[in-house]
């Protein structure tokens, strides 16, 4: 957490420099090189997702998204799988939004 803290602070100062005209080409190829870094993690998180995802599709003939909503109004019970199929779908869906906040639009 601590970390965590320290590095948003120094994203807010290079952002303050940033709005009050400071530019460096270092900083921007660095950070390019971690936005890209960034995405093609969650794209192969993503893609393992999918794959998981897909396999309990087919096992219980039903898509993801219609699995959750039925799971989440208690419709279909707490086996074990169901519980794995909820919490890599939630994953599934943390990764979305993360490459949505990131620019990567799948």
């Amino acid at each position: 957490m601590e970390a965590a803290i320290r590095t948003l602070d120094k994203l807010r100062s290079l952002e303050q420099l940033y709005r009050q005209g400071f530019r460096s080409e270092v900083i921007d190829r660095a950070i390019d090189k971690l936005l890209v870094a960034e995405i093609e993690q969650a794209r192969a998180e993503r893609r393992d997702l999918e794959a998981r995802l897909s396999a309990y599709e087919e096992q219980y003939g039903m898509t993801s998204e219609e699995f959750y909503r039925r799971f989440r109004a208690g419709e279909l019970g707490d086996g074990m799988d169901f519980i794995e199929w909820s919490v890599f779908y939630e994953m599934y869906q943390a990764i979305l939004q993360r490459l949505e906040v990131l620019g990567a639009y799948m």
